[in-house]
C-alpha cells in the first residue's frame, strides 16, 4: 500500500508517519509539507508542496491512501490566509484525490466542527456539524465537512473518511501548542504541578483529549481498514473538567464566570499578549462531549494512554520547552528569546 501524509511534519503528522511505518501492509509513505523536516522516519518519501497552489495530482498519482492533515492556526490574525489554507486548499487536496483514482482519503475533521451540544452526556457522528461561529476553526472545520459532503457525491469511487478528535497532546508538540495558543511570555519553568494553584472553575468547562500517539494509530486503522468509511469520534478518558484538572494538577478550583474568562480572554487578545482570540473559549464552552463507540468497535482502536495522561505529557513539554525536528515542531521555531514570536505581532504573521 503507498499512502501519501498531507501536512505530515506537524503533532500529528508525526504521530501518523509512526504508526503507518511500523504496519508491514504499508510499503511506501510519501510525507508532504510545505517546509521539509530535517528529521528522518524509516520509509519515508518527503515531498515539498502548498496545498494551494502546488501541483497534487502528480503527488496523488498511484496512490492508495491520502491523509489530509494540512491545516492553518497562524497567523490567526489574518483571515483571508487562513481561509486559503484550511478551506480553499482542502478543497484541491479533495479534487486531486478524486481526479487521480485515489482509492482511499482519511480527512482531519475535529471536535470543532460540531454545533453547539450537551455537555452532560455524549453524541455520536450523527450530531450537527455547523460549528461556532465565532471561531474561525470550527468555522473553517465545518465548512470542510460541507466540502466533503460534495466530493464524496462527485467521486463516489474514493472511500471518504473523516476523524474528529479531540484536544491533542503531546510532549514533543509542546512548543508547537504553546506558540499556537499561548504565546511568548510563557514562562516555560514554571509548568509545573506546585505551581499551579488554581483551576478555573466554569460552567461547561468540560473537554477531551487524547495522545498524539494515540491518535496516530486511529489514521493508520482508517487507512488499512477498507471497511472504514464516513465519521469517527477520537477521544481518551476520562473527560476533563475542573474536578479532574484540580486533581490531576493538585490546585484548588476557582469559581469564574464564563464571561469574565471570555472578556479576559479577548482582552489579552487585543493587546497582543496571546495570539488565541477568544474564538477558542467560546469553541470550548460550547463543542459537546463525543461518543466513540463508533471507532472502537468498528475499528478496534483504543487509547493506550488516558487523557489525564496526554495532558500530563504537554504540561512536562512545555516545561522542558519540547520539540522535535520538524519546522512546526521545532523547540526554537519562535527564535533566540522567542523573539521571532514576538516580531511577527504574536500571531500577526506566521513565526
Amino acid at each position: 500500500m503507498r499512502v501519501v501524509v498531507v501536512g505530515a511534519t506537524g503533532n500529528v503528522g508525526t504521530s501518523v508517519l509512526h504508526a503507518l511505518a511500523a504496519d508491514t501492509s504499508v510499503e511506501s509513505i510519501v510525507g508532504v509539507a510545505r517546509r521539509l523536516p530535517a528529521i528522518c522516519f524509516p520509509g519515508v518519501e518527503w515531498v515539498q508542496a502548498d496545498i494551494r497552489r502546488d501541483d497534487l495530482d502528480s503527488l496523488f498519482e498511484g496512490a492508495d491512501a491520502v491523509v489530509h492533515l494540512a491545516w492553518a492556526i497562524q497567523p490567526s490574525r489574518d483571515s483571508a490566509e487562513l481561509r486559503s489554507v484550511n478551506v480553499d486548499g482542502s478543497a484541491r487536496v479533495f479534487r486531486a484525490a478524486g481526479q487521480t483514482g485515489v482509492r482511499s482519503l482519511v480527512y482531519a475533521s475535529s471536535v470543532g466542527a460540531y454545533s453547539p451540544g450537551p455537555k452532560d452526556r455524549a453524541v455520536d457522528e450523527s450530531w450537527p456539524t455547523d460549528g461556532i461561529e465565532s471561531s474561525f476553526y470550527a468555522s473553517h472545520k465545518a465548512e470542510v465537512e460541507r466540502l466533503l459532503d460534495s466530493f464524496e457525491q462527485e467521486f463516489p469511487d474514493v472511500r471518504w473518511v473523516r476523524l474528529r478528535p479531540g484536544l491533542i497532546f503531546k510532549a514533543e508538540a509542546a512548543e508547537e501548542i504553546r506558540r499556537y495558543f499561548i504565546g511568548p511570555f510563557l514562562p516555560s519553568p514554571l509548568v509545573r504541578r506546585s505551581l499551579i494553584p488554581v483551576v478555573p472553575d466554569v460552567e461547561r468547562l468540560r473537554f477531551q483529549a487524547v495522545h498524539s500517539l494515540d491518535v496516530g494509530e486511529a489514521y493508520r486503522l482508517a487507512v488499512v481498514n477498507e471497511n472504514a468509511r464516513g465519521a469517527y469520534n477520537v477521544a481518551a478518558d476520562p473527560v476533563l473538567d475542573p474536578d479532574r484538572l484540580a486533581e490531576i494538577l493538585g490546585a484548588r478550583k476557582l469559581p469564574l464566570p464564563a464571561a469574565a474568562l471570555r472578556t479576559a480572554a479577548a482582552a489579552a487578545w487585543r493587546a497582543r499578549l496571546t495570539p488565541t482570540p477568544e474564538g477558542w473559549l467560546d469553541m470550548a464552552l460550547a463543542v459537546p462531549i463525543m461518543d466513540t463507540t463508533r471507532i472502537r468497535t468498528e475499528l478496534g482502536w483504543e487509547p493506550r494512554r488516558s487523557a489525564a495522561t496526554a495532558l500530563r505529557d504537554l504540561l512536562s513539554g512545555l516545561r522542558e520547552c519540547s520539540g522535535a525536528d520538524t519546522p512546526p515542531l521545532a523547540a526554537d521555531a519562535g527564535g533566540p528569546l522567542r523573539l521571532r514570536e514576538l516580531l511577527t505581532g504574536i500571531g500577526g504573521r506566521n513565526p
